[in-house]
């Protein structure tokens, strides 16, 4: 259409990060498109240290040559400029506030200590995985409101923030598993959380925007190797 702007929507991001993932989802969900530039951590590129100098990590959205950094301001961003469906939060205050504290409590509480369970053995590993199981427990009591009926099912369009960032950490936990030999989200202990992230995991916007299983399992394999068996200094 003549004389209407073309916006500039572009991504910083790293594969296997669950930060940056959750980002393309919300992008994808709301139907923007957007340019997606995959930086390494060892060679960061000059637009990514220009556009974040404060600490250098991925994400950042740059919209219109604008920079945003951290997910989930990059996300209240998203919420906030594209004003379409599906929206990521529910209009009621109590609702969102509701929403936003488990947002907070995903993300901030399952990525390092899985981590340590991942590169560590013996009564450390242990440790980190008898928190992780209490954090479950947690989570699950808290999102029985969300889902009164106890069936978590929904399409794409009705994915909130709460889901599209649990989709970034807590789809990823097959992997863990599968490099340790345990059962983390166990269906006997939260069956309401497994039942979630399941179907979750099923939405096919979902699988193809996180990393595939097989990628995760490598990356964690040679992170738990690493760890366990380190190099020998030469």
């Amino acid at each position: 259409m003549a004389g209407e702007k073309i916006e500039s929507v572009i991504v910083h991001g790293f594969w296997a990060s669950p930060y940056s993932k959750r980002v393309e989802l919300a992008l994808k969900l709301k139907g923007i498109p957007y340019e997606y530039v995959e930086e390494d951590f060892k060679n960061k590129t000059p637009e990514l240290l220009k556009y974040n100098p404060v600490s250098k990590k991925v994400p950042v959205l740059v919209h219109n040559g604008k920079p945003i950094a951290e997910s989930l301001v990059i996300l209240q961003y998203i919420e906030d400029t594209w004003k379409n469906d599906p929206h990521l939060l529910p209009e009621d205050p109590y609702k969102r506030a509701q929403v936003r504290f488990w947002v907070d409590f995903v993300d901030q509480k399952f990525s390092g200590i899985m981590t340590t369970a991942v590169k560590t053995e013996g009564e450390t590993q242990e440790k980190a995985l008898n928190e992780v199981h209490e954090l479950l427990k947690v989570l699950e009591e808290g999102i029985k409101s969300f889902y009164p009926d106890g069936i978590p099912t929904f399409e794409a369009k009705n994915l909130s923030l709460l889901e599209v960032v649990a989709s970034s950490i807590l789809c990823l936990f097959k992997a863990p598993e599968e490099i340790l030999g345990i059962k983390v989200i166990d269906p006997e202990i939260t069956p309401l959380l497994f039942s979630w992230v399941e179907a979750l995991r099923e939405l096919s916007l979902v699988q193809e925007t996180i990393p595939s299983h097989e990628k995760i399992v490598a990356l964690l394999g040679t992170l738990r190797q690493l760890a366990i068996n380190p190099p020998s200094q030469s």
